[in-house]
């Protein structure tokens, strides 16, 4: 295993004044982190987690990282922003305040805590900024090993963008794909098989990666015998060192406080993978972590006197100290000022933060004093207001939650007091209610021209002629037509290449586009989807199969945690808008057709959840999304692929729009609200129940994310005065969610002559065979049976009961 060797003690790399600047910086830095745990302790923080002990490896990479390269790491790295000048003190400190304002906190607006670093990718009108010359940072996540799979991404990208002519032209992403994609990761967090299985991917791929593992030999108190193989994770993984004859990573081995051996690994592995397009690791052993793990506890607890004493004598700014020191590049006295000029600087940026920070609510906290001693003149609550007024006043250190909650309160104390005497506070909560949804809320879908419900409807061009073929078909004349219209889609998964998908979506359309157009993968959903991000984020736009929803379960933790909370935590900093297309509903069996709806609006709030009912429905969805910037998931119907549907003569160019719902059946007695492969079995019922004089009103949603912008559910309901809610997803899932959204938003409640009902599966998977389908989730016999005996309360002598 190579493990480059550093020069002798009397030559030195690097001109005297850069040696000298990457003293200040990783002075300044440390001194960031020893002033971040005290703010905290101080109550002027929540939570602290800070990255000292990992300077000087941190300086060395950002010497190798280059203009176009993208980093994904994790919170830790605060000296390697800072050493790139795309950190500064004040906003290292803006960010522990969670100040909200984005140009203080440029990462995350305030909505992440310290740590979490990110560069903004867009523009303020969301188009994207020149990639290609700037440093960039996929915006950071805190569960470990999270930030693996989109590395993975960020890295191919680099190869299509090599290696796919059609991409050359795009020059403010990618110059010829000679981007390296450097990850960061704590030790204790390659356990994870997020990490395991992103390595594996990486090496099968071939990608310029360099994975930087910072290892000071705990994972909170426990230490590596616990977690790794040999207790030593680039032992652990040697059968992944490249040979002469076989593929695979370069693995290299370096000290966490040494300068020379530092600067020149990873210079190096920047060339290795820079030119050849080969992953690499470098295991940065013997680091320190001198404030422990963060602010919740003392690592005294778990450190012996000798590791404790070790980590104090080879800190890494310590022998980076002796190491300038013997090498006569300067004076105890010199690094001595230098220090205490950072500390001085640290100091500075660190009080501007704060002070910009409390004074936005400081601001607000007197104008709310102001405006509760000026209603308490006019009130008869006289006394409780001025004593309202005194503890906010009073209040060490507030926060914006302090002045709302006191508005709110003396609210309520005067609600039946003149209207005259509460409308300057109700004005006055009005306009903050609208700052703080901007500041707290705002953004988890785009808020520019391409919002995916911004998206112009064209209708699919369908007659009597149009021909009859399987809706595989519709969706593979789709795919070709983009696949041929806009080189920076491509679409890969399990069996998505050589046989065309297992349903057939894709049959023939890799020998007409190649490879690097329509990709096989390994059985792998987390970087499947992680490889998704990172090529999305770089401008591409990748169709990510998942080729059954139930296995959507092994990536939620990445679509979660990374892509549907993406725009959201950087107040649209960055967006990835990656397509995830899976099949579901209606089959036979537990792991095969499943329909966790309710578990994916739970979770993936932040993607757009289409629930097509058949494949014309689907292509036009697709069409609508590549037009959009958001992510989003399209759930085929398993059991569609192979029925009959018109072939649009407009095939590529209709969109279906997102959040509006299609009525699919008029009547008058009952709206039965459904999605996906229900609509069919729905329409059924309807046919039946029609013989005994039932009127159903069949309303296919089309969308759960958006849901219903337009209100139509809520018109139907007021005809029929009748609503049933019905899916495939287990009681309290997705039928509740679309009664939820129906009651609380449009205003139907009092039209309801009958209860509002819900009909979903059983609460356990479907059982195998057609049978078990029929027992398991909703038939028509359970529909009619349903709806009948809704019909039975309102006119039992019309509609006698069946049983």
């Amino acid at each position: 295993m190579p493990q480059l060797k550093s020069s002798t003690i009397t030559e030195t790399i690097r001109p005297r004044e850069e040696i000298l600047n990457d003293f200040r910086i990783a002075s300044l830095s440390r001194h960031a982190s020893l002033m971040g745990r005290k703010e905290v302790f101080m109550g002027k923080a929540k939570f602290g987690i800070f990255g000292d002990g990992k300077e000087l490896a941190q300086i060395a990479m950002a010497k190798a990282f280059k203009k176009g390269d993208f980093r994904s790491g994790y919170y830790r790295d605060q000296t390697f922003m800072m050493a790139l000048g795309e950190l500064s003190v004040q906003q290292y400190f803006a960010q522990l305040y969670a100040h909200t304002n984005v140009e203080a906190d440029p990462a995350s607006a305030g909505r992440l805590m310290n740590g979490h670093f990110a560069t903004r990718l867009l523009n303020e009108d969301g188009t994207w900024k020149e990639l290609s010359s700037s440093f960039n940072s996929a915006a950071d996540i805190s569960p470990t090993a999270g930030q693996m799979p989109k590395l993975v991404g960020l890295a191919y990208a680099s190869k299509l963008f090599r290696q796919n002519s059609q991409l050359k032209n795009l020059k403010d992403f990618s110059v010829n794909g000679n981007e390296v994609a450097w990850g960061t990761i704590g030790n204790a967090s390659t356990s994870e098989g997020m990490f395991f299985e992103s390595i594996n991917a990486a090496g099968v791929l071939q990608i310029p990666m360099v994975i930087s593992i910072w290892d000071d030999h705990f994972g909170i108190s426990v230490p590596n015998e616990y977690h790794t193989t040999k207790g030593n994770i680039s032992e652990a993984l040697q059968g992944f060192q490249r040979t002469e004859t076989e593929k695979g990573f370069e693995i290299i081995r370096v000290k966490g406080w040494d300068y020379e051996g530092l600067v020149r690994t990873f210079e190096y592995a920047g060339k290795v993978a820079r030119e050849e397009h080969v992953p690499v690791m470098i295991h940065v052993e013997e680091m320190t972590q001198p404030q422990g793990h963060s602010t919740s506890g003392s690592h005294e607890r778990y450190k012996s006197a000798e590791r404790l004493k070790w980590e104090k004598d080879w800190d890494c700014i310590a022998k980076f100290r002796e190491y300038i020191l013997s090498n006569g590049i300067a004076t105890e006295d010199q690094l001595d000022q230098i220090d205490s000029e950072a500390k001085t600087l640290a100091k500075n940026q660190r009080e501007a933060a704060w002070n910009a920070f409390s004074s936005e609510i400081k601001a607000e906290l007197q104008e709310a004093k102001t405006l509760i001693l000026k209603a308490a003149e006019s009130s008869s609550r006289k006394v409780s207001l001025q004593a309202i007024a005194e503890d906010l006043q009073k209040t060490i250190n507030p926060i914006r939650k302090d002045v709302v909650s006191s508005i709110r309160k003396v609210l309520l104390l005067l609600r039946a007091e003149p209207i005259a005497v509460r409308q300057p506070l109700l004005d006055w909560y009005k306009n903050q209610n609208e700052k703080n949804y901007d500041r707290y809320s705002s953004h988890l879908y785009s808020e520019n021209d391409f919002s995916a419900v911004k998206v112009k409807e064209i209708k699919p061009a369908i007659n009597e002629k149009s021909p009859m073929v399987d809706g595989r078909e519709i969706l593979q004349a789709f795919f070709d037509k983009t696949l041929e219209r806009d080189p920076r889609f491509f679409a890969f998964g399990e069996d998505v290449g050589k046989i065309g998908d297992v349903n057939q979506a894709f049959a023939s359309l890799q020998a007409k586009y190649g490879e690097l157009r329509v990709t096989d993968t390994g059985i792998r959903e987390t970087t499947i989807i992680g490889q998704g991000i990172g090529a999305a984020l770089r401008g591409l736009r990748p169709v990510a199969e998942i080729q059954y929803l139930d296995y959507l379960i092994y990536a939620l933790a990445t679509l979660s945690d990374d892509l549907a909370c993406l725009h959201y935590r950087t107040k649209g900093g960055q967006k990835a808008p990656l397509i995830i297309r899976t099949r579901g509903h209606r089959l036979e069996g537990v792991w095969h057709s499943g329909s966790p709806m309710g578990m994916i609006l739970s979770t993936l709030r932040g993607l757009n959840v289409c629930v097509p009912r058949d494949m014309t429905q689907a292509a036009g969805m697709y069409r609508t999304l590549l037009e959009a910037d958001e992510p989003a998931i399209v759930i085929e119907c398993l059991n569609g692929y192979r029925l009959k549907e018109r072939l649009p003569e407009n095939i590529g160019e209709y969109t279906v729009p997102l959040g509006q719902p299609e009525i699919l059946r008029e009547g008058t007695d009952i709206t039965v609200v459904t999605y996906g492969s229900m609509c069919r079995i729905v329409l059924e019922a309807a046919e039946e129940l029609a013989q005994v004089g039932i009127s159903i009103e069949v309303i296919d949603v089309q969308t759960l994310l958006p849901f219903d912008l337009s209100g139509k559910i809520g018109e139907s309901i007021r005809k029929t005065n009748r609503v049933l809610f019905t899916d495939e997803d287990v009681p309290g899932g997705a039928s509740a969610y679309m009664m939820q959204q129906v009651l609380d938003h449009q205003d139907v409640f009092k039209f309801l002559d009958s209860e509002p009902q819900t009909l979903a599966a059983k609460a356990h998977r479907p059982a195998y065979s057609s049978d078990g389908d029929y027992f398991s989730k909703p038939s028509s016999d359970d529909l009619v049976e349903k709806i009948y005996g809704i019909m039975h309360e309102v006119n039992p002598k019309q509609f006698p009961s069946i049983y």
